[in-house]
């Protein structure tokens, strides 16, 4: 049998569906289950959604950046996957889905000044086959779980939480920075049953790490998480270098790039208003980096997307176990979802010395099945009934001795050829209720408040509060990131 997982590390970017990334790839491998040949459950070319009396096929003719922010939120999923009719009533069941409002949804999108494009086809567009090298090498090389979803049918916040709480305390929207002031804000966000990070810490000294892009990691809103246990990027070869790398769990976030003028440019999470080459960058260094290190035998690499980001996705999403953690209408339950229905197809690839090549796995997973994982690789009970209920990638580790075929490096990290799409952003007056901002802003506060004297801590938290623009929001994120460097500058972590 294979030795046993010590190092899982996770890498998590940001808004692609499965369809929108692999679903042209044509990867063929053996099924996980059956051992028999099988195939991604990919495109045939014949997908549609009808909008305006249009029907609007999937297509490879991809807009990289996209023009404009595809909606994710809600009520966005809920048109895109039962049709612009639908509603959800709350503390009820979801409505049947259709994966038929993709197009629709996308075509009431909020456009930037100017843009008048029209080219609702643009959220049926997918990657072909050569286009994205690095993803499509280590999906062929190891195993490809065409059955990953979302935690839930929303956007990045609450499914992010979910890949480290497998819940989100009821959460089912992106908060706004009022909401994010009340939740809890000098020690953070704070779950019912705690995070991994905290089931870890109880575990072993060195349980968890972070490992990020930026200043600003979505992990470190999280209650627990210090501004100064949380290592930049480029660290992160020099350090699983070392043979006696002690870190059970591992989380890497990528640099988000411009989210205050909102174009994310210039970053490595693959958001859809910048391009996906830095993305691809980031997963071949990630990779390379356990690869090329003592820990490969021992680790176990997981490499997938927070939600679908609006693109279309031809699958229908299973049902799922609620947490059971809260209930529709607790604090942060904007619509009494009662999380029983998994959200998008995302992608999802497995990397272990100890799994064989070309494996496809149809099974059905969602984010919690990172904890459960974890769970499983350290006897750690559950946090909730979702990852209670989740299934554990060790399986996957089939193998009785470490592969000598997998790679030593990934292709070369290049742009496909896509449709440049010149962006506009919003004007610094726009309010910074928008999308994920909140979140950064949040963040931004918390390590203000941990680098600053406890007296401090009044004046900070109405500073924040008063912020209202993108152009306030943006000089105090710059003061954060000034201090945040000279602490670290200064020998302190």
């Amino acid at each position: 049998m294979a030795p046993a997982v010590k190092n899982i590390f996770v890498l998590m970017l940001e808004n692609r569906s499965f369809d929108h990334m692999l679903g042209f790839s044509a990867l063929t491998g053996t099924d996980a289950q059956t051992g028999e040949p099988t195939a991604v459950r990919g495109l045939s070319g014949s997908e549609d959604n009808n909008y305006g009396g249009q029907a609007f096929r999937v297509n490879q003719q991809v807009s990289d950046p996209m023009p404009v922010d595809p909606g994710h939120e809600f009520l966005d999923v809920l048109e895109q996957l039962c049709g612009g009719e639908a509603l959800y009533a709350s503390g009820g069941t979801y409505p049947p889905i259709t994966n038929a409002g993709f197009v629709s949804d996308y075509a009431q999108s909020p456009k930037d000044e100017g843009d008048a494009s029209g080219e609702f086809g643009q959220i049926m567009a997918g990657f072909g086959p050569g286009q994205l090298p690095v993803l499509q090498a280590l999906a062929g090389s190891f195993a490809v779980c065409d059955g990953w979803h979302a935690s839930m049918p929303g956007p990045t916040w609450p499914n992010r939480l979910f890949a480290l709480a497998a819940s989100s305390d009821g959460l089912d929207h992106s908060p706004t920075a009022d909401e994010i002031i009340a939740w809890e804000t000098i020690d953070g966000v704070s779950l019912v049953n705690g995070s991994i990070f905290d089931a870890l810490k109880g575990k072993s000294a060195a349980g968890w790490r972070i490992y990020a892009g930026d200043d600003f990691p979505m992990a470190a809103a999280l209650k627990g998480v210090e501004v100064l246990e949380i290592r930049a990027f480029s660290e992160f070869v020099a350090d699983v270098a070392r043979p006696d790398y002690p870190v059970l769990f591992t989380w890497i976030e990528p640099n988000y790039g411009d989210v205050l003028g909102n174009t994310f440019q210039g970053g490595t999470s693959q958001h859809p208003r910048d391009t996906v080459g830095g993305g691809e960058g980031l997963i071949k260094a990630t990779y390379e980096a356990i690869r090329q290190s003592p820990l490969w035998e021992s680790s176990l690499l997981i490499v997938t997307w927070d939600e679908h980001g609006g693109f279309f996705d031809h699958v229908s999403p299973p049902a799922a176990a609620a947490p059971g953690d809260t209930t529709p209408g607790s604090k942060y339950n904007q619509y009494g979802f009662t999380f029983e229905q998994l959200g998008v197809r995302v992608p999802a690839i497995v990397v272990s010395a100890f799994i064989p090549p070309n494996l496809i796995d149809h099974r059905s997973y969602d984010h919690s099945c990172i904890p459960a994982t974890i769970q499983a690789a350290f006897d750690l009970p559950p946090l909730t009934q979702r990852d209670r209920a989740a299934r554990s990638l060790l399986p996957l580790c089939s193998l009785e001795r470490a592969r000598t075929d997998a790679p030593n490096a990934l292709p070369s990290a290049s742009a496909p050829a896509a449709r440049a799409v010149a962006q506009q952003p919003p004007s610094p007056q726009a309010s910074v209720d928008s999308g994920s901002l909140p979140v950064f802003l949040q963040i931004a506060m918390r390590h203000d408040l941990a680098l600053s004297p406890p007296g401090s801590r009044p004046a900070i938290l109405a500073r924040v509060k008063a912020i209202r623009t993108r152009a306030q929001a943006a000089q105090y994120m710059a003061q954060v990131s000034a201090k945040l460097r000279a602490a670290r500058a200064a020998g302190a972590r």
